[in-house]
């Protein structure tokens, strides 16, 4: 019954969901072109938010059980496991304040409306994962602008999505270019759960009811650690508080 149900009610949500895309499109063009990066920021912000009003139409809910206060005026490096797309409009939205950034594969920077746009011209980093020296030389440039503005760099290390929930190894080349250009970040590691059941059948029906959680673990100054033992320790962390 509830399969039957995900094919009647996930042709909406794509529906929905494809018209934000198309729309936001234009609207940070606009944005950008004409009223440049804080409006621009705005209706990329916007733009997460109505994308997950559409996952709404699945029965999708979030949840962030933060029991810390993150400081507004350091740069932070956000840090998570990586289960599904769905893991992506939940933390821009809850950390808009920080202005968040992303470290993503160049094939995103194109081919899909608005969330193409954003990677391009909001400030985060197209990486070639086939070209690791230059991969790294581009972290590098994103480094110092994060560290300069004091904005938040989200990298998912394992550098692909785990899509039956368990966790894949860490990759530490970025996570190590991060922590040695931005000296004063703060770290902050966060656990989500479940967003794989947003493809329980494959990408074809979606799932329904699912909970997507994020447990953020207590935020670490980067200051005074040794970089190889923070990333065992913080891969250790993440992955623990993993349900699978």
């Amino acid at each position: 019954m509830s399969k039957l149900l995900s094919y009647i009610l996930t042709p909406i949500f794509l529906v929905f969901f494809g018209l934000t895309l198309v729309i936001f499109q234009p609207i940070q063009w606009v944005c950008f072109n004409l009223f440049g990066y804080s409006a621009h920021k705005k209706s990329v912000d916007a733009f997460q938010l109505v994308a997950m009003w559409c996952t709404r139409l699945l029965g999708t809910r979030y949840s962030f059980n933060n029991p810390y206060k993150i400081p507004k005026n350091k740069p932070l490096i956000i840090i998570l496991n990586h289960q599904s797309i769905y893991d992506i409009p939940p933390i821009t939205w809850h950390f808009r304040a920080h202005h968040v950034k992303y470290v993503s594969k160049k094939e995103l920077g194109k081919g899909i409306p608005s969330v193409s746009y954003n990677l391009r011209h909001g400030g985060s980093v197209l990486i070639d994962r086939k070209k690791p020296k230059e991969s790294v030389e581009a972290i590098k440039i994103f480094s110092n602008t994060i560290e300069t503005h004091k904005r938040a760099a989200v990298i998912f290390p394992e550098g692909t999505r785990s899509r039956q929930g368990v966790p894949k190894r860490f990759q530490t080349k970025g996570l190590l270019a991060l922590f040695k250009g931005i000296p004063s970040a703060v770290i902050v590691p966060i656990t989500v759960n479940n967003s794989w059941k947003m493809f329980p059948y494959g990408r074809f029906p979606m799932g329904l009811g699912t909970h997507i959680a994020y447990t953020i673990h207590k935020p670490i100054v980067l200051a005074n650690n040794d970089h190889a033992t923070l990333i065992k320790d913080i891969e250790k962390q993440i992955t623990e508080a993993v349900a699978v």
